[in-house]
């Protein structure tokens, strides 16, 4: 009862802490209290005293795969990031935070695996990802990108734990498809979207590669072997078939010995064999 309650207050915290772009606004407008309202008023003077000074100070530019959030005397100031284009900025009471927008991707180091029925392999990958919500990548999480990858190490374990080598050589695109909807889970609330994963390379033990290799090589040489057994039975029952169709005609089987000598003759051989029939020995042995 008492892990319940603590595991329920763990959850209830944690949804408190997070932040979204849709309820920033909510929180932080009207929060900035007299003093910081009179900063701000300060700041506006100062800009209207200094103008063509502190226009280089106020004016920022963010490209088109950019935006921008900007935090007022440490509160997120709108519900959307500025940007692409022009934006303002007060002198002393406004920062901002670049958010790049594009597809990034990284390269998951080689990790040793220990699979399923207990083989260990190094395998290593590629993540793309992309920040969809730049308020939440600044506000929820300290470092999104050095996160990500962290993450998709621990993913990468956990998934692969759970498969035998058999499914981790031949089902590469499913444990891929898995390991992208964990990622995508786990950052959404930090405003990140997982695109892709791809599982690179699987390196084996070199013991193990050669008892593969030596299982593939054995099951290749049944298979060889049971083809040519079976050739040999198809040849045997073609030849019976020819035995019985010249025994019905006895000439057929002199017409085959010239056919046979005339493409011995072809070859240019030098030594012809005239086959003896036994029939003719037959009356010799009798007469011993």
């Amino acid at each position: 009862m008492i892990s319940t309650t603590s595991s329920t207050a763990e959850m209830v915290m944690q949804g408190k802490l997070e932040i979204t772009a849709d309820n920033v606004e909510e929180k932080n407008t009207g929060k900035l209290g007299c003093c910081g309202w009179m900063l701000v008023i300060i700041s506006l003077i100062f800009v209207g005293v200094t103008f063509p000074i502190t226009l280089c100070m106020c004016v920022k530019i963010v490209k088109e795969y950019e935006r921008a959030v900007i935090f007022r005397l440490g509160r997120i100031t709108d519900r959307k990031p500025k940007g692409p284009g022009l934006f303002f900025v007060l002198p002393c009471t406004d920062n901002f935070v670049k958010v790049d927008l594009r597809t990034v991707s990284f390269d998951i180091p080689p990790q040793e695996i220990l699979t399923k029925d207990s083989v260990t392999v190094s395998v290593d990958g590629v993540v793309y990802f992309r920040i969809q919500c730049p308020i939440s990548a600044v506000a929820n999480v300290t470092n999104a990108h050095s996160s990500t990858r962290l993450l998709a190490q621990t993913t990468l374990r956990n998934v692969l734990g759970t498969k035998n080598l058999a499914e981790l050589l031949s089902d590469r695109e499913g444990i891929s498809i898995s390991m992208q909807e964990s990622l995508d889970v786990a950052t959404d609330s930090w405003g990140i979207k997982v695109e892709r994963v791809e599982i690179k390379d699987v390196k084996l033990p070199h013991q193990l590669q050669r008892a593969m290799a030596a299982e593939a090589e054995a099951s290749r040489e049944a298979r060889a072997k049971i083809i040519a057994a079976e050739g040999e039975m198809k040849a045997s029952r073609a030849l019976k078939e020819a035995a019985l169709v010249i025994s019905e005609a006895p000439s057929a089987l002199q017409l085959r010995y010239l056919q046979t000598l005339n493409s011995i003759a072809g070859e240019k051989n030098s030594t012809i064999v005239f086959p003896l029939p036994i029939d003719l020995l037959q009356s010799f042995m009798q007469r011993k």
